[in-house]
């Protein structure tokens, strides 16, 4: 069987560092000194410095209008139509730099297949058509969109890259992972959802998958639901945008299940003997629950915690970041381990090989 490849990972951000300005807001947005508070030790202690957005911060005060553009106005928040209108223009300028940065200009007569994943927006013809439009991609690939799965998805669009290439050996597959996740603010000020929102920035991966033996050798995929947590992650379609909720007790939940069926994951090696982790950077908790649930040493997730401290919760994007982290190392060789979570609560999982 032919071992597919992930040969070559691009990345790219927005311009607007939007973290500091936003746990200032919090600040102005919370109504009670307890819930300011608790919020700021919160801030401080997730480990996050930057998260990118494609809203600029608008002036201060930010008593009436939050972003540059007044797309945010208080008692005014966007329709969801209105998200989804400018979703189009900034998902296809985002993509459009992570692509020029992976440089397929050599090979885009080549590339056969195009899956694009994300969660944090619906056009169509969608983004898929207009990545293949703009980058001038042949209008006969096939194209494969992954949609509304959450962080994880990025696991699946590669999944599916990975069953293309052993299927046909030729193939060359272009797939991206993006989110415009601050598309998405609610006008709900109370401690729980600022929190939340502390979390997630936007973000854009893009990979090249071929035969090609250069870059990270994709093993097996595995996915898991634990049992009893359906509504701990739930992502709804509203009136006014994409509204998330997001439980607090995910990540006990992750640590208790990792200490009883991790081995499974790992099948039945010892975590020791995997010498490089892509956990989701999901936020601090969430890769506290991995280390102490796989009980693995405080370097295991530099490479996650890395990009949780310059990005932030990209949704799907984000196990792309850490993946080209792990392939711009050059100490970084041997078997792999990558792990995404999402709504279920689901847990998947490939293993990779970096010779």
């Amino acid at each position: 069987m032919t071992q597919a490849w992930l040969n070559r990972i691009a990345t790219a951000v927005p311009p607007h560092d939007i973290h500091a300005e936003f746990v200032e807001f919090a600040q102005t947005a919370l109504s009670d000194v307890r819930s300011r508070s608790l919020f700021q030790r919160m801030s401080d202690l997730a480990d996050i410095e930057h998260r990118f957005s494609c809203f600029a911060p608008g002036p201060k005060p930010r008593d009436l209008v939050l972003d540059s553009t007044g797309f945010y106005q208080r008692r005014a928040f966007p329709s969801t139509g209105a998200r989804m209108a400018l979703y189009r223009d900034a998902a296809l300028g985002l993509a459009r730099q992570a692509i020029a940065a992976l440089e397929i200009s050599a090979e885009r007569d080549g590339i056969s297949h195009l899956i694009v994943a994300s969660c944090t927006g619906f056009t169509a013809p969608g983004l898929d058509f207009d990545i293949m439009r703009d980058t001038g991609l042949a209008s006969s690939i096939e194209r494969t969109v992954v949609g509304f799965m959450g962080c994880f998805a990025a696991v699946n669009a590669l999944k599916l890259a990975r069953h293309i290439v052993r299927s046909e050996p030729g193939a060359k597959v272009l797939v991206v992972n993006l989110e415009i996740s601050s598309l998405h603010l609610q006008e709900q000020w109370e401690l729980e959802k600022m929190l939340s929102f502390l979390l997630f920035g936007d973000g854009c991966g893009a990979c090249l998958v071929s035969a090609e033996p250069t870059g990270l050798a994709l093993g097996k995929f595995r996915a898991e639901v634990l049992p009893r947590s359906a509504d701990l992650i739930t992502w709804e379609i509203g009136d006014q945008g994409f509204e998330m909720h997001l439980s607090g007790q995910v990540p006990g939940r992750i640590r208790r299940w990792l200490r009883e069926y991790g081995s499974d994951l790992l099948d039945d090696r010892k975590p020791s003997e995997v010498a490089l982790w892509a956990v989701h950077a999901g936020g601090r908790s969430i890769l506290d629950a991995v280390q102490h649930g796989l009980a693995l040493s405080p370097e295991a997730l530099g490479f996650s915690r890395d990009v949780l401290r310059a990005f932030g919760n990209m949704s799907s994007a984000t196990l792309i970041f850490v993946l080209q982290r792990i392939l711009r190392s050059t100490q970084a060789t041997g078997e792999g381990l990558a792990m995404a979570f999402g709504p279920g609560l689901t847990v998947e999982t490939f293993a990779f090989h970096r010779p």
